[in-house]
């Protein structure tokens, strides 16, 4: 079947629809409950709504499927987390990157792992067909005549990085944030090591339509510029802190053996919240593994750490009865949520409500005050990060109401608590 008549720009405006095409996986489309969610899905609409018009996604099961479809017509562009390489660059045109990252070797704890380039051959390496994978082990291999490697279709290297995780192979290869997120699923898979340097990901564009890579190049100058594409990171990439390979193994092994006994309370609690049941659980292990007997030497006990006084506020009679405190912990952290002042919107309103919940709503607005007298900016969850532990310092805690207060402590709270809510999105429950 010949290609269809490309479009033209002014044609997607017309029409009011951009056909991107994708690929699904954990860092770049996955559908869900309120429809295609994921990086590349932000990113497009972000796009698509600097022209003006929606997305329509198309996804395709493999690389060489995807590529070919773009190169047959049926979509504009093609998001998927692609990196540009000098064989894609002289078939395919590319927008400007918007991302680097770097190719690495993961293999399973225990197994083989080789560290360094002669160590390659003889091991069994699953590798994603089509993949830009693909080309560095060419390339390694004008180098180690014996190195040799398996493929597999799928939409990312995830499906891989679980079988090596199962042990039907040896090692794979992935983009560094993509194992990154597999090893808070997998704690057992290790980075043996980096293949590449950093290179560039890129949308797929079919030069084809008159007006588009201008656009793009355009937009993505500005998306670079104005903060946006920093913005996405943050959102589906910084919630994780350094590797702890103790804490995500034990993590892992309690969403399995702890959260089922919990986990229904924590939806059913948080149906009426504005904030989801994952949150609720992320901050309950975060406040107590998940132990309904835990006790503090403050006296704080129970899954949500509640205090006494706490409990009396919220009408908990029992702190170690997993559902009452579940639901206290969870009207104290709403009451405090819609205690935040005005001006803290967004994701960083409930980064705020969980500090206040750690430390005290007083110190949160001595933080407040201290940001606006040092020149940061009062409501970003990032500014004030960067204020809390001076609540510490003798330069500045005599001149607060509050006075002193361990600030560094709910800067840390908030943080372990992103982390584990995001681990939970990564085990797929």
């Amino acid at each position: 079947m010949p290609a269809p008549e490309p479009d033209t720009l002014a044609l997607i405006r017309e029409r009011g629809e951009l056909i991107v095409l994708t690929l699904p996986g954990p860092t770049s489309y996955e559908d869900g409950s309120d429809g295609p969610e994921g990086y590349e899905v932000d990113l497009a609409r972000a796009f698509a709504d600097s022209l003006g018009v929606a997305v329509r996604f198309e996804t395709a099961d493999s690389i060489p499927r995807l590529l070919g479809a773009l190169e047959n017509g049926e979509g504009h562009i093609a998001a998927a987390g692609l990196t540009q390489t000098a064989e894609r660059a002289a078939r395919l045109a590319f927008a400007p990157a918007y991302k680097s990252v770097t190719e690495q070797l993961v293999c399973r704890r225990g197994g083989p792992t080789p560290t360094r380039r002669h160590s390659l051959p003889g091991t069994d390496i699953l590798v994603l067909e089509g993949s830009s994978y693909e080309e560095t082990l060419r390339s390694l291999q004008a180098g180690l005549p014996d190195l040799g490697w398996r493929t597999q279709p799928a939409g990312s290297a995830m499906p891989l990085l679980d079988a090596v995780e199962g042990g039907d192979a040896d090692c794979t290869v992935a983009d560094s944030h993509l194992a990154d997120f597999a090893r808070r699923r997998h704690p057992e898979l290790v980075v043996a090591q980096n293949l590449t340097g950093e290179q560039p990901l890129a949308w797929a564009v079919d030069p084809r339509v008159d007006g588009l890579p201008d656009a793009l190049t355009s937009w993505f100058a500005e998306a670079h510029a104005n903060g946006l594409l920093e913005a996405l990171d943050e959102t589906w990439f910084g919630q994780y802190g350094d590797y702890d390979y103790v804490d995500i193994a034990r993590f892992v092994r309690r969403v399995d053996d702890r959260l089922p006994r919990y986990r229904r309370i924590f939806e059913t609690v948080a149906e009426d919240l504005p904030f989801d049941w994952e949150l609720l659980a992320a901050q309950a292990y975060q406040e107590s593994h998940w132990d309904p007997d835990a006790v503090s030497a403050t006296g704080v006990r129970g899954l949500m750490m509640l205090t006494l006084s706490t409990a009396e506020r919220v009408g908990i009679e029992d702190r170690t009865d997993p559902r009452q405190s579940i639901r206290g912990g969870a009207a104290y952290l709403d009451d405090l949520y819609a205690r935040v002042p005005d001006g803290v919107t967004g994701e960083d309103r409930l980064w705020f409500a969980l500090a206040a919940y750690n430390v005290g709503m007083g110190h949160m607005y001595d933080a407040r005050r201290l940001a606006e007298r040092l020149g940061r900016d009062k409501n970003s969850w990032d500014d004030l990060a960067e204020t809390l532990p001076l609540l510490s310092d003798p330069q500045y805690y005599p001149t607060l109401r509050y006075g002193y207060a361990r600030g560094h402590e709910p800067v840390r709270y908030v943080a372990k608590i992103r982390e584990y809510r995001a681990m939970l999105a990564a085990q797929d429950l």
